[in-house]
Formats: C-alpha cells, sequence, structure tokens
C-alpha cells in the first residue's frame, strides 16, 4: 500500500525548505529549541506512522476474514479489533495530515535577497530658492 498522504506532505516540506527530508531532519534534531520544522517533522512522522499502522491492520483483517479460512471462537475479538484500530488509523491520518497541510498551506518560500552592490543613495536636489521680489 502507498502512502500517498504522508508522501505528498513529505514533498511539500522538501520543497519548502529546499532539502531532502533527511538532512532536515539531521537539522531539526540538532536544535534544541522547538521551531516550526520540528513541528513539521513531527506531524509528518504521525501521518506516516498511521499510514503504516493501517496497512497492517488492513492486511490483518484481511488475514483474519480470508474465504478460505474457518472463523473460529475467538476470532470475532481479533476482527472487531482490527476494524477499530483501522477507524483509529483513519482518524489520526486525516485529523494530522489535515493541520499540518494547512499549516504547509500558509507557509511559503521567499526569494532569497539579490547580493547586489547597493548604488550609491543621491542627495534630493535643493528646493529652487524662492526668487526675491524688488520693488
Amino acid at each position: 500500500m502507498t502512502h500517498t498522504t504522508s508522501r505528498q506532505i513529505a514533498d511539500h516540506i522538501e520543497s519548502l525548505y529546499g532539502q531532502p527530508r533527511a538532512d532536515l531532519e539531521a537539522h531539526a534534531d540538532s536544535t534544541t529549541h522547538p521551531n516550526m520544522l520540528s513541528a513539521l517533522l513531527a506531524g509528518h512522522r504521525t501521518v506516516e506512522f498511521a499510514e503504516t499502522d493501517l496497512a497492517f491492520q488492513l492486511q490483518r483483517l484481511r488475514q483474519l476474514t480470508d474465504p478460505e479460512r474457518e472463523i473460529g471462537r475467538f476470532d470475532s475479538g481479533h476482527i472487531y479489533d482490527c476494524a477499530r484500530r483501522i477507524g483509529e488509523a483513519v482518524a489520526v491520518r486525516d485529523a494530522q495530515a489535515r493541520h499540518v497541510s494547512a499549516v504547509l498551506q500558509s507557509l511559503h518560500r521567499t526569494p532569497t535577497p539579490q547580493t547586489t552592490p547597493a548604488a550609491p543613495a543621491t542627495p534630493p536636489a535643493p528646493a529652487a530658492a524662492p526668487a526675491s521680489r524688488t520693488r
């Protein structure tokens, strides 16, 4: 199962910061104070974990409900548990993805300032003196 939501978030973070995710995570881990990058990466990891858990629980549910398999006495509890965990994983993924996406939409890259030498400022021309009136 492809994890499209977490991949889209990772792509957006990488394009916003202009670096691969591994470099961004190393940078975020090296800082001691919380910042926007750390928060975005933590949200991404939560979405990624929810998608991994969702894939695992779906696979387990398919195993438990395989038509070739006989459902035993205790299997109904396992089937119910998988279904519940699938619902939780979807809810976590969707909530986290909405919040991280909203933050990412509010952020944008600013263009790097051009390093051209500044032209010397020219002083404003003096105002013309009013003509004096003679009588």
